[in-house]
């Protein structure tokens, strides 16, 4: 039987304390029995609060230890703390009550070298760059429209979710299938490989599902592209993306591959590994959809132009048709019917009109000939003749001496009854005679 609990009795010596008393007694112990000293480890996890106090951990292989750096401790240090630091912190062990956490009050800090997971990280890189694994001539182009997608990542994080909000955004219109990862802590790297390698060789069954290989498989393989990612977080956190075993599954992956890991100022070795790199999650599904939206535009500017062309090739067609429009209606029975009576009617009036200018010429020269036999006629004549006769005679009578007179002239004549004609047959003193119409006037010229 497991042993009895022991109860508080009411009145008994046992002494009950409160959660407050009794940390309080915690932290004098620990405080009284642990001196102030200098402990080795890799800053991890650093925070910067507003205030000027700086939070970190101090870490090895084998344990973990919360630190705190109060601003006026931290302004006197010289070492800019950074993530994966190894450094020596001299300070008291503390505990903070209102969480019941202990921690190191560093009071001061020296740099001892570079942290081991970054030592572990440089040697590693250099080992698998020897080998050529992170060439430019093994990275696969990756496809400008991918179908189908897989993100390799922790179902639950926030990457994923940005992820696939970013593909919708942009109105991808490809299908993302997420392959859920551990990727934190102790097998997440294993387990990310195991995974990586079993996507790479998924095939498109008939009906568009994945399926497995089977033999010699010459189906297409299910995903475009995979994508391996997570987001930000300490080098420790991002630590299983560094690990060797995932570096080559990624390396040796048949299909296309993005790293997408942390923020864009983390590199992992997985970044070289991979075909590609994208600085963030959202990056990796912003360059996706990127190439898609271009693609998308080409093809709005092409149906566009098409239009445009089928617009102008319409055009031009009823340009043409209407000429043919015209010689059809001109070729239809009904039109060449209508052209007969047209041209009946023209030929009626042009027989009119060849009749009716005959009969006029006919009709004037039947009149000249009158007129020509009527000037012929001995009346006509004796008529003419008459005319002219009298014509005669009413001239010689306006040219007589008495139709002068009757005008107004008078005739001078001498003693002889001579006409004078002119001023030098009249001598001075000489007796003329003028005569009138009304009668005759005696004078002498002077």
């Amino acid at each position: 039987m497991p042993p009895r609990e022991p109860k508080p009795v009411a009145g008994s010596s046992e002494r009950v304390e409160s959660v407050t008393q009794f940390t309080a007694r915690i932290k004098a112990l620990l405080e009284r029995e642990i001196p102030s000293c200098w402990v080795r480890g890799e800053v991890s996890n650093l925070r910067v609060q507003a205030s000027g106090h700086v939070y970190f951990s101090l870490k090895d292989s084998g344990a973990q230890l919360s630190a705190v750096l109060f601003r006026g401790d931290a302004l006197r240090q010289s070492v800019k703390l950074r993530d994966g630091l190894q450094v020596l912190a001299f300070g008291g062990l503390s505990l903070y009550e209102p969480r019941g956490q202990y921690q190191l009050v560093v009071r001061a800090i020296i740099e001892d070298g570079v942290g081991r997971l970054q030592l572990e990280f440089e040697a590693l890189k250099r080992r698998l760059a020897a080998e050529g694994l992170f060439e430019s001539e093994r990275k696969k182009p990756l496809p400008a429209l991918p179908a189908r997608v897989g993100f390799l990542t922790s179902p639950t994080g926030a990457a994923v979710r940005d992820f696939i909000k970013i593909l919708q955004r942009r109105c991808w219109r490809g299908h993302c299938l997420v392959l859920p990862a551990k990727v934190q802590g102790a097998g997440a790297a294993d387990e990310m490989a195991a995974l990586l390698a079993w996507a790479g060789q998924l095939r498109l069954a008939p009906d568009g599902s994945p399926a497995e290989p089977r033999g010699e498989e010459k189906r297409p393989r299910f995903f475009d592209l995979i994508v391996v990612g997570r987001g930000g977080g300490s080098l420790e956190d991002l630590w299983a993306f560094n690990e060797e075993v995932l570096v080559r599954a990624l390396a040796a992956c048949p299909v296309p591959t993005i790293s997408a890991v942390g923020h864009e100022i983390d590199f992992t070795l997985c970044d070289f590994a991979a075909d590609q790199r994208a600085e963030t999650p959202s990056g990796a599904a912003e360059l996706i959809s990127s190439r898609f939206l271009e693609v998308l535009q080409r093809a709005e500017q092409a149906a566009e132009s098409l239009a445009e062309s089928a617009d102008r090739a319409l055009d031009d067609a009823r340009g043409a048709l209407l000429p043919l429009k015209g010689r059809l209606r001109l070729l239809a029975p009904a039109a060449q019917v209508e052209r007969g009576f047209l041209r009946l009617d023209d030929l009626s009036n042009r027989l009119a009109s060849v009749l009716r200018h005959a009969t006029q010429a006919k009709r004037a020269g039947a009149d000249a000939l009158r007129g020509r036999l009527q000037r012929c006629s001995p009346e006509t004549r004796i008529q003419v003749d008459s005319h002219r006769l009298l014509s005669l005679y009413k001239r010689l009578q306006a040219a007589s001496p008495q139709s002068v007179l009757n005008r107004g002239f008078a005739i001078v004549r001498d003693e002889q009854g001579r006409p004078l004609a002119r001023k030098t047959q009249v001598a001075a003193g000489q007796r003329v005679r003028a005569q009138f119409s009304d009668g005759e006037v005696g004078f002498r010229a002077d």
